[in-house]
C-alpha cells in the first residue's frame, strides 16, 4: 500500500449520500486522504446537489452527469466514465454504497482494474431477482474486498453465498447517522405552513419498477393512494422515475393529493416526522420511519431490510390491501417502535466503518471480531 493511499466514494442517487456522509465525515477526522465521485444517476438539483449541501458533502472530484435512461445505457455509460476517473485518479480503495447502478458499474470497473473495494450496506437480500436492485446487490458482494453490514441478517446471506468471514463486518446502519445528526433540525412546521398542509396529513413516496414501470401496475397503485387520500390528505413528493406514468394513471387529480417535486434531505424527513402515516416503496424510507417511530405501509411483496418489520414501525402491504391497512394505522396512532431497535442502529456506523478501512489502508488486516464489528 502507498504512503498515502487515496479513497474514492461513488455516488449516484440521494441515498448514497445519506450513506455516504458519515462514513467521509469520519475517515476525515482519521487524516485518510479520499474523494467523491458523482455519478450524475440523480441529476437534477433537488435530488443531489441539494443533499451535498445538508449532508456537508465535500465537492466532488468528479461529475459524470449520466443521467437516467435505460438500465443498459445507463450502466453503458457509468462504466466508460468510471474507467477513465479511476485511471486517472488511481485509488487504492473504491468504497460504493446500496444497490444502484452506479454501485453495480463502480464494482465492476473496479475489478476489471484491480482496484480494491468496499461495499458499504452489503448483505442485504429481497430474494427477488425481478428487482434490479437485487442483481446489483448480489454482484457487488460477490466482487467486494470489504462489506459492512447493517443488520444481523446480512450476516447469514453472505455466508451462505460463500463470502469469506473476514471480509465482512457488522457496523450498523450509516444512515442512521445521518438522521441522528439532522434530528435536531426536524421541524415539520416550515414544510407543513409552505405545502399548506393541515395538522395531520399521510406521505407517501413511490419509484419501483414493479410499480410504477407498467400502465396496469401503476394505475392500481394509484388508485390504491387515491383511496387513502381520502381518508387523509396526502403529500406526495415524485420521483422523476415513474412521474409521467403516475400521472398518466391519475395522481394529480385526487383532491385530497398534494403532488411536489423532490424535497431536500432536511425538509423530506422533517415531513416525514411530522406525518401521521407514511406509504412507500423505498428502502431507506423503511428504515427512517422505523427510527421516528412514524407507520410505514411498504407497497411491496418483500423487503430486503425485514428488520425494519421485526424491530420497526414497517408493514408490507399490497395494492389491494392499503386502504384498509392505512385505516388500521390511522386508527391505531403515532407507532412505537416494537421492543428493541435494530442492533448498532446508534448513530456510530460511520466511525466503525472508517476504523476498519483505516487499518486496512495500513494492512493491519484484523478479524471482524477483533475489530469489535459484530456486535459482540
Amino acid at each position: 500500500m502507498r504512503e498515502n493511499p487515496l479513497v474514492l466514494h461513488v455516488l449516484g442517487a440521494r441515498p448514497n449520500f445519506v450513506k455516504a456522509a458519515p462514513v467521509v465525515r469520519a475517515l476525515g477526522e482519521l487524516g485518510v486522504r479520499q474523494g467523491i465521485i458523482h455519478t450524475g444517476q440523480h441529476y437534477d438539483e433537488l435530488m443531489s446537489d441539494v443533499f451535498f449541501r445538508d449532508l456537508a458533502l465535500p465537492d466532488p472530484l468528479a461529475n459524470l452527469a449520466v443521467g437516467s435512461g435505460t438500465h443498459a445505457k445507463q450502466t453503458a455509460a457509468l462504466l466508460i466514465g468510471l474507467e477513465e476517473v479511476f485511471t486517472e485518479h488511481d485509488p487504492d480503495l473504491v468504497v460504493v454504497y446500496g444497490d444502484v447502478n452506479s454501485t453495480l458499474a463502480a464494482i465492476l470497473v473496479a475489478a476489471k482494474l484491480g482496484i480494491k473495494t468496499a461495499h458499504v450496506e452489503a448483505g442485504l437480500r429481497s430474494f427477488d431477482r425481478g428487482m434490479p436492485e437485487e442483481v446489483n446487490r448480489i454482484v457487488t458482494d460477490s466482487l467486494s474486498d470489504l462489506l459492512f453490514t447493517t443488520s444481523p441478517d446480512a450476516l447469514q446471506f453472505l455466508a451462505r453465498e460463500g463470502v469469506a468471514p473476514e471480509k465482512v463486518h457488522f457496523v450498523g446502519n450509516p444512515m442512521i447517522d445521518s438522521l441522528f445528526s439532522a434530528l435536531p433540525a426536524l421541524d415539520p412546521a416550515p414544510i407543513v405552513a409552505r405545502l399548506g398542509l393541515p395538522e395531520r396529513y399521510a406521505v407517501a413516496t413511490l419509484h419501483r419498477p414493479a410499480n410504477v414501470d407498467s400502465p396496469a401496475a401503476a394505475k392500481e397503485l394509484v388508485d390504491s393512494v387515491l383511496s387513502v387520500a381520502e381518508r387523509i390528505p396526502l403529500v406526495v413528493p415524485i420521483h422523476p422515475r415513474g412521474r409521467t406514468r403516475l400521472a398518466e394513471a391519475g395522481l394529480v387529480d385526487g383532491p385530497a393529493v398534494k403532488v411536489v417535486d423532490p424535497l431536500g434531505y432536511v425538509e423530506f424527513l422533517s415531513l416525514v416526522r411530522g406525518a401521521a402515516l407514511v406509504v412507500t416503496d423505498s428502502g431507506g424510507v423503511q428504515e427512517e420511519t422505523t427510527m421516528l417511530g412514524v407507520p410505514c405501509l411498504t407497497v411491496r411483496p418483500n423487503t430486503e431490510r425485514p428488520v425494519t418489520i421485526t424491530h420497526g414501525t414497517n408493514r408490507l402491504v399490497t395494492p389491494a390491501s392499503l386502504p384498509a391497512a392505512a385505516d388500521k394505522a390511522l386508527a391505531d396512532g403515532a407507532a412505537t417502535p416494537s421492543g428493541e431497535l435494530p442492533p448498532l442502529w446508534d448513530g456510530a456506523a460511520g466511525p466503525r466503518i472508517a476504523r476498519v478501512v483505516a487499518a486496512w489502508l495500513k494492512g493491519d488486516n484484523l478479524s471482524p471480531a477483533a475489530q469489535g464489528t459484530r456486535g459482540e
